[in-house]
């Protein structure tokens, strides 16, 4: 007797955004595909780096425009319902960012932490 086929789960997806509002279409262009994913049911972290890590501050992401683009903080909180967002702990310290300044949900997290997500068996890691 055949057993069904069970679909395959989806692989778990890390991006890793570098750029802020100074290349907007790169900032804009890594949200819009970990939401993407994380609306399409996989496991997505994203992390902001550099200039990025501003988007995690109340405010910033909601300041953010960029024509036929869709809403940076609308993004950012589908992310934070059904995905992880982080702030490196490095760029978040040389912006004197504590958790505290940042959007309820976001987490400041070091290297070694992104190192052990990029390392998942089967993650896919996409960095912009």
């Amino acid at each position: 007797m055949d057993s069904p086929e069970r679909p395959t789960p989806a692989r778990p997806l890390v991006v890793k955004v570098t750029s802020g509002t100074e290349a907007p279409e790169r900032l804009s262009q890594a949200f819009t595909v970990a939401a993407t994913a994380a609306a399409s049911g996989v496991d997505v972290s994203l992390w902001l780096t550099g200039e990025a890590s501003w988007m995690a501050v109340p405010g910033r992401a909601e300041e953010f425009e960029l024509p036929y683009a869709a809403g940076l903080a609308d993004l950012r909180d589908a992310l934070l319902v059904s995905g992880r967002v982080t702030v490196c702990s490095q760029c978040a310290a040389r912006r004197d960012l504590t958790e505290g300044d940042l959007v309820e949900g976001v987490q400041i997290r070091g290297a070694a932490s992104f190192v052990e997500e990029v390392m998942a068996p089967g993650a896919q890691a996409l960095v912009y």
